[in-house]
This record gives C-alpha cells, structure tokens and sequence, in this order.
C-alpha cells in the first residue's frame, strides 16, 4: 500500500515535470513565431501583397477548348467563394513568413518545436492519468492541460491535413503559455480519487467531449477576431485609406477576411453537435449522479447559455443582414460564455459542480 502510495506520487512528480519542460519548449515555439513574422515582414512580398489585391481579384483563368478541328480559347472571372454578403474579392496573403525563405525556415521550426512541445505535454497528461488512475480531468488543474493539449493536437491535426492555418501558431501557442503559466501557479491540484458521485464512465465521455468542443470552439474565436481585423484592414484600403505600417506588415500577410470568415464558421458549424451532445450526456450523468436531468446549476445554465450563443451564430449567417461582422461578434460572445463557463462558475460560483475543487 505505501509502495504504491510511493509510486503514484513519483508519477505526479514526473507528470509535473512534463509539463513544465513542455512550457519551455512552448516558449521556445513562440520566439520561433515571433521570428517568423519579423523576417516575414521583410519580405517585398509580404510589403505589396495588399498593393496586388486589386490586380489579382481580376485575374482570369484561360480555359481552352475544342471548336471544329481547332481550338479557342475563353477568358471567364476568376472565381472566388464568398462567405458574406458584401465580400470583397481578396486573395489570401502570403502568411507569416511573407513568402521569404528564412522566414517560411522559422515558421517550419515553430512548428516543430509546437509538436515536440504537444509530446511532452500529452505524455505529462497520461503520466498524471496514470498515477490516479481515472481520467485526467477531474479538476480545474487537469482541465486545463488537457485542453491546452487537446487544442494543440487539433491545430496540429489541421497542417496534417494540408490546411493553412500556421496563421493561428502565433495566438495558439501565447494562449497555450498563458494558460499552463495559470494552471501550474494558481489552479495546481495535487493528484487524488474524485468523489463518488463523479466516479462514473460519464467522466471520459462528458468531459471529454466538452474539451474537445473547447478546444475548437477557440480556434474558431481566433480565425473570428482575425476576421475582424483583417475586415476592418480591406475596408480601410477599399475606402481610399492607409493603413499604419504596423497594420500593413501583420495583417496583410493573413488569409483574406472572406477565408478567415469561412474557417470560423466551418469550424463552429461542425462542432455545434458535438456540444449538443456534451450537455445531453452531462444531463445523463446528472440523473444517475444526483437523480435528476437538470436542476438550473450554475454550470448548467452557462452551458446551455453558451448553446443558445453558438445556435444565434449559426442562425444568424443564414439570415440576410446578419452575416459578417454582425455574426462575428455573436460568436465572440458566445465563446465569452464558454469561457465564463468554465473560469467564472468554476472560481466565483457555488454550484454541485465546485466539490471537484480547482
């Protein structure tokens, strides 16, 4: 017994470390991204692609064809998809690296180091699994590394498949830093058995879901805020303005406001379900835990709160009038909710869900 006390206590230690050696590689990540984005602000690419915008949104496409013996050739419109009503036909920028060699280099090495860093990361969640013998994600401590881990592979997940979203390196991994730098210094559990009522098999699929859906959900609210930005950048220039030479550099180097759009909304769109799901299941849990489906805890008001939220987003961009900025701002604030859901509850209310502890 006190051997294995010994040992599970000798795993929460190398789970600890884990993590803390993975906040290193992290930051390391993050000067890597820095880099990235100074020598690609370098680049004569990344200076006048907003100077091209015009140019290349009239490009045409040849298209040739067989014509009695011979052959002709036709000139059609480039064709751009819009996410909203109104949106400019803008080519994506060339991204952090400004299209240059060295900085595309330090945008490869932040890159890896995020993987190695999501290693180390990942294994100091098991180790932590290990050593109690449940799922990792009793507390407020474990969630979060868990969700910072499982927002990491989901990134990550993306530049498998082939997509270019490096444009969220940056954010992600300051976000990533910020939240271990919280869960390490404030919100540090030591390892123990849940009480009872959370002891349930309901743990691994409600809450696991749940971060899931977190961890999308937020890189949805980034390529949202982006948006915004970068919507404000092609107005000013559409309009006749100039923007300052901080805002040339950062923003028109990011994908066109309609892709930015487009990403979020797919995003938020495909993991909509999944958080239906979460708070079904929550429910379920809650009727074997506590005999009753729904009991107007604080945690569950601001979870289905947060449901409302993201079902106006969705709403609201099959609405004329609404799309755009105007949906953008609701998936903000529904994202809002998410997090207050998950902070605000968890620290400053009382509710059946705070005996876990933080």
């Amino acid at each position: 017994m006190i051997l294995a006390a010994e040992t599970n206590e000798s795993l929460a230690q190398m789970s600890n470390t884990l993590v803390y050696s993975s906040m290193a590689v992290y930051t390391l990540a993050f000067l890597a991204h820095i880099a990235e984005w100074v020598f690609g602000s370098r680049s004569k690419v990344g200076r006048t692609a907003a100077a091209l915008t015009q140019t290349e949104s009239r490009a045409t496409v040849s298209v040739q064809v067989k014509k009695a013996g011979g052959t002709a050739v036709l000139e059609r419109p480039k064709v751009v998809t819009r996410s909203a009503a109104g949106t400019r036909d803008v080519p994506d920028g060339p991204g952090a690296a400004g299209g240059t060699v060295k900085g595309d280099l330090y945008g490869r090495i932040a890159v890896s180091l995020t993987v190695l860093a999501f290693a180390l990361e990942a294994a100091g969640v098991v180790v932590r699994a290990v050593s109690v013998q449940r799922a990792p994600w009793g507390n407020m401590y474990e969630f979060s590394t868990t969700f910072s881990t499982v927002a990491v592979g989901t990134y990550l997940g993306f530049l498998l498949a082939k997509k270019n979203v490096r444009w969220i390196g940056l954010p992600l991994v300051t976000t990533v830093l910020l939240d271990l730098g919280l869960a390490t210094t404030w919100l540090y559990t030591e390892s123990d058995q849940l009480v009872p009522a959370l002891d349930s098999y309901w743990l691994w699929i409600h809450v696991s879901t749940a971060i899931f859906c977190g961890a999308v959900f937020y890189l949805g609210a980034v390529a949202t805020l982006l948006y915004l930005f970068r919507d404000s950048y092609e107005n000013k220039l559409a309009n006749g303005g100039t923007p300052s030479g901080f805002a040339r550099s950062v923003l028109e180097r990011l994908p066109a406001a309609a892709t930015l759009d487009k990403f979020a909304y797919r995003v938020n769109a495909a993991i909509f379900p999944l958080w239906t799901f979460t708070i079904i299941a929550g429910a379920i849990w809650a009727g074997d835990a506590w005999g009753r489906y729904w009991g107007w805890d604080a945690k569950e008001v601001w979870s289905f709160i947060t449901w409302v939220g993201y079902a106006a987003y969705l709403h609201a961009r099959a609405t004329a009038g609404w799309k755009g900025r105007k949906a953008a701002y609701i998936a903000l604030i529904a994202f809002g909710c998410f997090l207050f859901n998950y902070y605000g509850v968890n620290i400053f209310v009382s509710s059946k869900h705070s005996y876990a502890g933080v």
